[in-house]
């Protein structure tokens, strides 16, 4: 069972690596968001400061919505999808294969990529490692929340935007506490409120890790019947 799951993410990884374009086209559209801030309220490093880490978590959360239509659907296009289905590996871990290998190959790429980001919105130094930090351990709970709505609109023609529309809600807390940490940092409170809120950011990517794969799998056993 092991060998198959590591097979699996490893298939995964390679078409990414081949197809090409997802993890440069969420990272593209991070910096697109991004770049068009100062461009839309003007040359204003104090605000730019002070709205970067909100910014910053935005940029990420719209990024990680761009490529969700993507994790079920090619496999269900080619017949994939149900021979992992009918295959001696769990769906449920299935979905978790797929949803790390969305992560590695999306997730990964736009954290390595908010610190260069960060500069352009002046945002100081010293909210770096709590930026980072809050989005290494929120990123993951990106892609394990959004395997379900991926999973619920599988086999819906230009499904990307409904899965984008259901997930968006259980975004909010990955918002609210990865930005709370950075802001933390970036106003010099106790490290104890950072902490706090990083605490509770990876309770949440906790709780994705185990509410995800198991909704996810239901909802392609739904759709698949």
């Amino acid at each position: 069972m092991s060998r198959a799951f590591v097979a699996l993410l490893a298939r995964d990884l390679r078409l990414a690596a081949r197809i090409g374009g997802s993890g440069g086209m969420a990272v593209f559209f991070f910096l697109v968001v991004v770049a068009a801030v100062p461009l839309g309220i003007g040359p204003a490093p104090d605000l730019l400061a002070r709205i970067a880490p909100g910014m910053l978590w935005v940029a990420l959360l719209l990024s990680s919505l761009l490529t969700l239509d993507r994790l079920f659907q090619a496999d269900h296009e080619d017949g994939s999808l149900d021979l992992l289905t009918m295959g001696r590996l769990p769906l449920e871990l299935v979905v978790v294969a797929k949803a790390i290998g969305h992560f590695l190959t999306t997730g990964l790429p736009l954290v390595v990529a908010a610190p260069l980001l960060g500069l352009m919105l002046n945002l100081e130094l010293a909210a770096f490692p709590a930026l980072m930090l809050a989005m290494l351990v929120g990123a993951p709970a990106l892609s394990f929340l959004g395997i379900i709505g991926a999973g619920l609109t599988v086999g819906i023609r230009r499904g990307g935007l409904l899965a984008s529309l259901l997930v968006l809600p259980f975004y909010i807390p990955v918002l609210i506490f990865g930005v709370g940490a950075a802001r933390a940092a970036l106003a010099g409170f106790p490290d104890g409120v950072a902490g706090q809120s990083l605490a509770l950011l990876a309770a949440v990517t906790l709780a994705s890790l185990v509410v995800g794969p198991v909704a996810a799998a239901a909802a392609l056993r739904a759709n698949l019947r």
